[in-house]
């Protein structure tokens, strides 16, 4: 692997895409440092270090330590990738969505769509975030005059909306000119770059830094196994041609078969849960304080308590098969087989077909969805594993270990990896070279 990377370094083109790649992560962790003007820095240090904070936290990490600056890019690329979600979603309810896909270019008239619904997600988050924010410190504003200063608030999100706008476009120079999928690899050197400091914070301020240290460790080396396993994991369906003479000759006959993965949907799962689950404190924060506005703030914005880790496992496992399904539906694979002459032995081609696709998908994806929401709450479960064996540091997100590279992170930094190099071993291949990979 290292003979290949410096390989790689020795052929010009390849060597200015992974130094272009660099270039543009370089920029984005300088922007993710821009604070938003006006941020109250003592309520910001305040909220992370209160028992509150889980959910800071998290963002937090996701945005490579954008929010604990506040930052122009506190919201991440998020936003996007929501707004992707809901056009995917969407696609095969809507009638005319679904005919502008099947058109010449459709695809790319669909992505523009997505980048409009992006501005106002965009938009939303930034309100909803700070209002968020500014509830779990207990009243105390993050932005001055947020709320109350019309022209405040209104430069405050649009600086926010125009932050991840531009955190798009970096993304975009790294799909079109670098090495990787640009906003993945955004959202990975964000995560990677926040780990030294979680860390440090988890090794040094922390009264018991050895044994957090050590689950650290063996929580990492058997997550990644998993997630490799899981994430690799096919279940390959055979497919037959059928023979085609022409004149003298004969065509086709060949077979293959479709690879069904057992995580079909990533982690989009894991950020649809998450947002959910944290809606309930956005719509709260636009109302009037009160009692029941700050048990559901406590309840669904600090990340703690068995309700709320039950509902988060429970909506990543429906939301795992809820996905899955839209994305088989929308590969029309039963289709499209049909279309090229191949069938699956036993079976008739059209309904049948269709209908043993999906069943297969929902059994093997009932194992990925499992993965995916034990995944999910394994922060809360180790938070109460160091409540009940150390009661002095229970509440203090600080000295979780399982939040140093968080559950989602650390799939996003495997799926990543592995893609970043198949591409490289791609371009490698191309030019003669023995496989990366290998």
């Amino acid at each position: 692997m290292i003979e290949a990377l410096k390989n790689a370094f020795r052929l010009p083109d390849l060597r200015n895409k992974l130094l272009y790649t660099l270039l543009i992560l370089v920029v984005y962790q300088f922007a993710a440092h821009v604070p938003v003007p006006g941020v109250n820095r003592d309520a910001l240090q305040a909220l992370f270090n209160s028992e509150g904070a889980g959910l800071v936290n998290v963002l937090n990490l996701l945005s490579g330590g954008a929010v604990s600056n506040f930052s122009v890019m506190a919201n991440g690329v998020y936003p996007f990738i929501t707004a992707q979600i809901i056009i995917q979603l969407l696609t095969p309810i809507i009638p005319q969505l679904e005919e502008i896909q099947r058109e010449p270019g459709g695809q790319e008239k669909l992505n523009q769509y997505t980048y409009y619904l992006a501005i106002p997600m965009a938009a939303l988050q930034a309100w909803g975030q700070i209002n968020i924010f500014t509830s779990l410190a207990g009243g105390e504003q993050i932005v001055a005059g947020f709320g109350s200063d019309p022209f405040i608030t209104l430069s405050t999100i649009i600086t926010m909306t125009a932050g991840t706008m531009f955190a798009i476009w970096l993304g975009n120079l790294i799909t079109e000119d670098g090495i990787g999928q640009g906003l993945s690899v955004i959202i990975f050197s964000g995560i990677v770059a926040r780990v030294p400091y979680n860390l440090g914070r988890l090794v040094l301020n922390s009264p018991n830094a050895l044994f957090n240290l050590a689950v650290f460790v063996a929580l990492t080396v058997i997550t990644v196994i998993v997630i490799v396993v899981v994430q690799e994991g096919v279940r390959r369906i055979p497919v037959q041609y059928g023979k085609r003479v022409r004149g003298r000759k004969i065509y086709g006959g060949g077979s293959t078969f479709v690879p069904l993965r057992v995580n079909t949907a990533g982690m989009i799962p894991l950020i649809f849960a998450q947002s959910i689950m944290a809606f309930p404190a956005v719509i709260v924060s636009l109302f009037p304080k009160g009692p029941v506005g700050d048990a559901i703030t406590n309840a669904f914005g600090s990340q703690q308590g068995f309700t709320y880790w039950f509902l988060y496992f429970l909506l990543v496992v429906g939301f795992t098969y809820f996905y899955t399904d839209v994305m088989i539906q929308n590969q029309k694979l039963s289709e499209n087989l049909q279309r090229q002459g191949g069938f699956i032995p036993g079976l008739r081609p059209g309904k049948r077909t269709q209908d043993f696709i999906t069943h297969v998908v929902r059994r093997i994806t009932l194992v990925g969805a499992l993965f995916l929401g034990m995944v999910a709450v394994l922060p809360g479960v180790v938070q109460g594993l160091n409540t009940l064996f150390f009661p002095a540091t229970a509440g203090d997100f600080g000295s979780n270990p399982a939040l140093v590279i968080s559950s989602a992170g650390l799939i996003i930094v495997v799926g990543v990896v592995i893609d970043t190099m198949r591409q490289l071993e791609a371009q490698l291949v191309m030019r003669n070279y023995d496989a990366f990979m290998r």
